[in-house]
């Protein structure tokens, strides 16, 4: 049988690569705050965004301002998140608990978007999480303060992922990118004042190809949640695990045991059973 995969399957990978490469770079800049990261990718997407949008001529500020409104808010707590649990654990263990963002987006889509979950997926769902559970569930370094920062950042970005999608008629994909910086700008700007911390030219290069890098995730992520089903391609963002864990043992010496390769073939699996399933519907 011939697996077609569709658009949206096809951006959410696209995403994936550039959050991934985001985590990089953000991982190697842990001697600035977090706030300050988020200040700066923030300034980087206002300007990109506002180019996008000029050149193709769209109204910034969008026609569905209150799920823009929306996005905006959960989206940048969730990055704020994120971002303090990733300057403080390897990027393995700070993706894996953030990877459970797809499991919130669903329960989420149930009531936000009325988008039923067929009992199958949720095994799927299952043994992608188990699979999360022998990479990183036991690691000493989460205490349960990064663990609920972890999970409040999954839970927000779910949130953030049903605005997208509610967004998909009324909104081009760089008006709702631009929603992000939009609020994050002026608020990180006031909390970074009282923290600030003056990076080098070499931190500054980084930050920029930071903003970068999430620029381009976002914009592809939101043409992935606006294109398809919520839950056909929230369970993508797993395959980020794999990013995360090369990242850490090829750059930053992190030894994984056998029990986390196991973990990665579970992750696998359940993606792919998902990604599977759903595409066999559609034929």
């Amino acid at each position: 049988m011939k697996i077609n995969l569709d658009p949206g399957v096809r951006y959410m990978l696209i995403s994936v690569v550039g959050f991934s490469l985001m985590n990089l770079m953000v991982k190697n800049l842990s001697g600035l705050p977090a706030t300050e990261l988020v200040l700066f990718r923030s300034i980087v997407s206002l300007g990109l965004s506002y180019a996008i949008i000029k050149r193709k001529k769209l109204a910034p500020f969008g026609v569905n301002k209150k799920y823009l409104l929306m996005r905006g808010v959960f989206g940048v707590t969730a990055l704020t998140l994120y971002f303090y649990t990733l300057v403080r654990l390897p990027i393995g263990s700070a993706s894996t608990i953030q990877y459970l963002s797809p499991i919130f987006t669903a329960f989420f889509a149930i009531y936000i978007l009325k988008e039923p979950m067929r009992p199958i997926q949720w095994l799927f769902f299952l043994v992608s999480f188990l699979g999360i559970v022998f990479i990183k569930g036991f690691d000493p370094n989460i205490t349960p303060t990064i663990l609920l920062m972890g999970v409040g950042s999954a839970i927000f970005s779910g949130l953030a992922y049903n605005a997208i999608r509610k967004v998909k008629d009324t909104d081009h994909p760089a008006v709702v990118v631009f929603y992000f910086p939009l609020i994050a700008t002026p608020v990180m700007a006031i909390w970074s004042f009282f923290n600030w911390v003056t990076p080098t030219w070499e931190q500054l290069g980084l930050m920029v190809l930071m903003g970068i890098f999430t620029q381009v995730a976002q914009i592809y992520m939101t043409k992935a949640y606006q294109s398809t089903e919520v839950n056909k391609v929230a369970p993508l963002k797993y395959v980020g695990i794999i990013f995360a864990l090369g990242f850490d043992v090829f750059l930053f010496d992190v030894i994984y045991s056998p029990w986390v390769l196991l973990g990665i073939g579970l992750v696998i699996l359940g993606v792919v059973l998902n990604v599977l399933h759903k595409s066999a519907l559609k034929q």
